[in-house]
């Protein structure tokens, strides 16, 4: 099977510009190809994964990466599936977040020896001059044609800044850099970004002519890609500091049992035939099955040692045993009265819930438990000892809990 094969069969291909001119490029590693990244926060959370390993994949064929970090672009904002602008942000937080993306993306892609590069937009966007750049690529631009967009036509009715229009130019002109640079020939990008990369392919062509080619890929799902990287309670970080290994590791053990198929192939790199052979599974199997897929990308993100840890303390929550990396609590001595707290307290300070309403409802509906044992009435309470070494196990639901702990 070939890497082209192997990405349709993975679920990971959609929409293609000249299918069988990218077919021979990536076969045979002539792919130059970039991803845009745009630094919105000081981490990469899941839903940058199929991205990831898109590189990776196809790193791995012999083919180059080029990781393009969006410190220019990230000044204006992708208007793309949003209903309001997006927050201005300074460039020195800019900054900042570029130089994580760098430490987190170096896990999946070998930038060593020239195998992959790493760029920001900023440096050929953040110094263009306004008429020289308007009548240099502005020209190239129709606004009817623009406006035809779903990106821009999604927003018409709300209100698009004059700031956010300008995104599909840049995101286009970058394309063109990156070609006359760098010999980048190809881009990938999520189905929500088919009109901009279009733009970029077609720039090149009428700059450089029709012997230009640079060829485009979207990502199958990438959209809902992005998705999987949010919970009830925010995103879920690459970044340990902002989501546990154990806490990654359970958010992908509670995948839907619908999902879980589709991601193992989209995002891990177990064989086709051993993923294939899972599809026969059913019921409790699927347990199984969510297990590998948990383990298999903490892996990938943490290392091998945290996602044994991260198994063998899910493991042990669910089998009644101690489970001492489970995401934890702390409780300070303000939040105890006369040196007791009640459970509905303990809820909120856990973040299980997000109001003492809320976790009244809990109790009341038997959704809490404490160290296994049920919670039903409201006006439980609990001692500050309690809370002392391990502390206690709280559970809310089948899938969200925390050791809380009191401050030493």
């Amino acid at each position: 099977m070939t890497i082209f094969d192997e990405l349709k069969a993975r679920g990971l291909l959609a929409q293609l510009t000249d299918e069988e001119e990218i077919k021979e490029l990536i076969n045979n590693g002539k792919a130059v190809f970039y991803i845009g990244f745009d630094p919105t926060a000081d981490s990469l959370h899941v839903g940058h994964f199929m991205a990831l390993c898109l590189m990776k994949r196809l790193q791995m064929a012999g083919n180059k990466p080029i990781a393009l970090i969006g410190g220019g672009t990230a000044m204006i904002g992708d208007p793309s599936g949003r209903t309001d602008m997006r927050s201005m942000m300074t460039r020195e937080t800019i900054e900042h977040n570029c130089e994580c993306f760098k430490k987190q993306m170096s896990r999946f892609i070998d930038f060593s020896e020239g195998k992959a590069m790493m760029v920001n937009n900023a440096d050929w966007l953040l110094d263009l001059n306004y008429v020289e750049f308007l009548r240099d690529v502005g020209a190239h631009f129709s606004v009817n044609r623009m406006l035809t967009a779903e990106c821009y036509k999604q927003r018409m009715e709300k209100g698009l800044s004059f700031l956010e229009f300008n995104y599909m130019i840049m995101q286009s002109y970058d394309f063109l850099c990156l070609y006359e640079k760098y010999g980048c020939n190809m881009q990938f990008g999520g189905d929500d970004q088919w009109s901009n990369m279009l733009g970029g392919t077609e720039l090149i062509r009428r700059k450089l002519g029709k012997d230009a080619y640079a060829m485009t890929i979207t990502l199958l799902l990438n959209s809902e890609g992005k998705k999987m990287g949010k919970t009830q309670k925010g995103a879920v970080w690459l970044d340990p500091e902002k989501t546990s290994p154990y806490e990654f590791y359970q958010y992908w053990r509670n995948v839907a049992d619908a999902d879980v198929l589709k991601c193992l192939r989209m995002l891990t790199f177990l064989p086709l035939e051993q993923i294939d052979e899972m599809d026969k599974w059913e019921g409790s199997e699927l347990n199984k099955a969510k297990e590998i897929l948990a383990y298999e990308l903490t892996k990938l993100v943490h290392g091998e040692e945290e996602a044994t840890r991260a198994q063998e303390s899910a493991r042990a929550l669910f089998s009644g045993q101690d489970a001492s990396e489970m995401p934890k609590a702390v409780l300070t001595e303000a939040d105890f009265m006369d040196g007791t707290i009640d459970i509905l307290g303990v809820l909120v300070k856990a973040g299980l819930t997000a109001s003492r309403s809320e976790a009244r409802r809990a109790v009341e509906q038997g959704g809490v438990t404490v160290d296994g044992a049920k919670v039903t009435d409201i006006k439980t309470v609990y001692a500050g000892e309690a809370f002392d070494g391990d502390g206690i196990v709280v559970k809310r639901g089948k899938k969200s809990f925390k050791r809380v702990v009191r401050e030493a």
